[in-house]
């Protein structure tokens, strides 16, 4: 086998994600692990990309140098068609402009969600299309970039008088009405058919055929 992929690190330290791709990567005589697993400090690479995929390499190839190990990372957001991709990679941050200003997740979701209903304030259903986007990166700890992916989970924003809704959820999923029939949000629907549907899932399908593919190919 020409990469060593015996032993990736997650590029992560929450363990419930590390659980998480643990449980969809699966895959004999691979060990994943999470940043916490390891030992010393790393530093948190600056997500300087205009796009998923260029900060997902980012953090991949950072943590790979930095650790000496394979590394998985992703990045993920909204696209809004309407919004010309908006947020994209400031999802996270978009009523500050992608700004940190230190305020707790539910506060943040809620100004995100807000700002989210302003942009797209007189445009009517058909005209609030989206996707949850994933792109998962695989790099090497000399550099190479050995695989990336992206997922998405299509449906559109709801209009004002009908979202949020759903407890099943962050971020914008309590806006996000799920296609093809646009019924549910994403934050209504219970946790195994959301992981079936989602972005991640998506991602971390197509991330485990290109593992599969890397190491059976010598």
């Amino acid at each position: 086998m020409g990469n060593d992929l015996r032993r990736i690190v997650i590029a992560t330290g929450n363990p419930h994600k590390v659980a998480e791709l643990r449980e969809m990567l699966s895959l004999p005589g691979v060990e994943f692990v999470g940043l916490r697993d390891l030992s010393g400090e790393f530093v948190e690479p600056a997500e300087s990309g205009t796009t998923f995929e260029e900060n997902a390499a980012i953090k991949a190839i950072s943590y790979a140098g930095q650790t000496g190990l394979p590394c998985l990372a992703d990045d993920s957001g909204l696209e809004v068609d309407a919004l010309h991709g908006a947020p994209g990679v400031i999802s996270s941050h978009y009523s500050t402009a992608g700004r940190e200003t230190g305020v707790g997740r539910a506060e943040r979701d809620a100004a995100n969600n807000q700002h989210l209903l302003n942009a797209l304030r007189g445009a009517d259903p058909e005209h609030r299309t989206a996707r949850f986007v994933c792109v998962m990166a695989l790099a090497e700890p000399h550099g190479s970039l050995l695989a990336a992916v992206r997922g998405t989970f299509e449906g559109r924003i709801g209009l004002p008088s009908s979202v949020p809704r759903g407890a099943n959820g962050f971020g914008y999923d309590p806006l996000f009405l799920v296609a093809p029939d646009f019924t549910h949000t994403s934050a209504e629907l219970p946790a195994p058919e959301k992981n079936r549907l989602s972005h991640r899932g998506a991602a971390a399908r197509a991330m485990l055929r290109e593992l599969a593919h890397l190491l059976h190919a010598d």
